[in-house]
């Protein structure tokens, strides 16, 4: 129980108040940035516009918010109200401090206590005083969806399309070496295409990797043009299916066991017509080794050896047919035929793999019992939903009551 001997602060609120923006941080984060070794976190927004333009595969709307982003996580960033303020306190430096410059509130004024001619102006020494420099009704909470984030959306509306209606003059270095990024040059530009990826730098290489994303240098004697994205390219889905069937057949010719490990550039001087030309960029090329290889590095590493995963590669393979042969539900074909082709799409060992359970469920979608199609982004988005994925099941959903009840007074007629 409190006595009057008790000693007091003095709470002061300064009038000139400081701008202060309290940030929740998770269990997690917070131990991350107390070990010897924390990590640099940076603030990243997009800079494309409201809604990204999409592909046909892949459907992501572009908030309009930073996020935090660690090398390896990305967290969403959220202002949380609150009813209860927060204020920002700072110590006494124990200097005098003037007691015509406070409002002091005590148990009774001077005039109750008879102290009419009180000194207003003698100093007091207030060293336990606090101070209020800031008042904080709202604060920054740090947010990570069960879903987790990815960098396929934004990546895919910041690059190019290579697909049928790009031309390939077909020059490069032929037969040489995989020479890789001697001079950096690929690195910077996906260095700079990532700064403005609101994930982390981790889950930008992932993204990458996954869509066999790749980029085009300058060639010598050529500086790079801006914004540096122009450089930067992603396959179409049919696209990607020519370089891997190229590979398949190149890898007969040579004798070439692509489930074992085997030079790089053998299997690229494999793919070469007889003049040495290039039917698509080597880069390219790279982009899907290092897609379907046993170890992957994201968007670089040494590619001078490598094997394919079997497993894996199966599975691309199966989910990039679908995609080239039918991204929709308006395009969907039997499963019987999906699975044939599938099994030419591979090398003859590898043919008794084949199977639609191999393939994740959120990969495909049955129209009808009988047909499978590609599921987009927007697809499971509408899934989740419980919204139609077909558009005529769409607009049909949404007519009007009165035209629905016309049409079945006709049919009745």
């Amino acid at each position: 129980m409190s006595t009057q001997s008790t000693p007091s602060i003095l709470f002061t609120h300064s009038s000139a108040q400081r701008g202060f923006r309290l940030l929740e941080l998770p269990p997690d984060l917070a131990e991350l940035l107390a070990s010897n070794d924390p990590p640099t976190l940076q603030l990243k927004s997009s800079t494309q516009s409201q809604t990204a333009p999409s592909s046909s595969s892949t459907t992501t709307p572009v908030p309009d918010h930073v996020n935090l982003c660690t090398p390896t996580k990305t967290y969403s960033i959220r202002q949380v109200q609150s009813s209860n303020s927060l204020h920002i306190l700072t110590p006494s430096t124990g200097g005098a401090v003037r007691k015509h410059d406070l409002s002091i509130v005590g148990e009774g004024t001077a005039e109750e206590e008879g102290e009419e001619d009180v000194d207003m102006d003698r100093a007091l020494n207030v060293t336990g005083t606090v101070t209020s420099i800031a008042k904080c009704g709202s604060t920054l909470e740090l947010h990570m969806p069960p879903e987790g984030f990815s960098a396929a959306g934004f990546l895919s509306a910041a690059v190019r399309v290579f697909g049928e209606g790009v031309e390939w003059d077909g020059n490069g270095d032929g037969d040489a070496d995989m020479q890789g990024d001697e001079d950096g040059t690929t690195r910077r530009i996906l260095d700079e295409l990532f700064a403005d990826i609101p994930v982390s730098q981790a889950q930008c290489e992932s993204g990458w990797a996954e869509m066999c994303g790749f980029v085009i240098p300058p060639r010598s004697g050529e500086s790079l043009t801006s914004p540096v994205s122009s450089h930067c390219w992603r396959p179409t889905a049919g696209k990607k299916l020519q370089v891997w069937k190229m590979i398949v057949d190149g890898a007969v010719l040579q004798g070439i066991d692509l489930g074992k490990q085997f030079l790089v550039r053998d299997l690229w001087r494999s793919v070469l017509d007889d003049d040495g030309n290039e039917p698509f960029p080597r880069p390219l090329f790279e982009a899907v080794v290092r897609r379907i290889r046993e170890s992957g590095d994201g968007a670089g590493g040494d590619l001078k050896w490598a094997s394919i995963d079997k497993d894996g590669c199966v599975r691309w393979v199966g989910a990039t047919y679908l995609e080239a042969t039918a991204p929709s539900a308006g395009s969907a074909i039997s499963e019987s035929e999906l699975l044939d082709a599938w099994r030419d799409q591979l090398p003859e060992a590898w043919r008794d793999d084949v199977s639609l359970s191999i393939l994740p469920e959120t990969c495909y979608m049955r129209p009808d019992p009988k047909t499978v199609c590609f599921a987009t982004e927007a697809d499971r988005q509408k899934a989740k939903k419980n919204l139609p994925t077909d558009d005529s099941a769409a607009a049909k959903k949404t007519r009007n009551w009165h035209e629905l009840f016309k049409n079945q007074k006709r049919q009745k007629r």
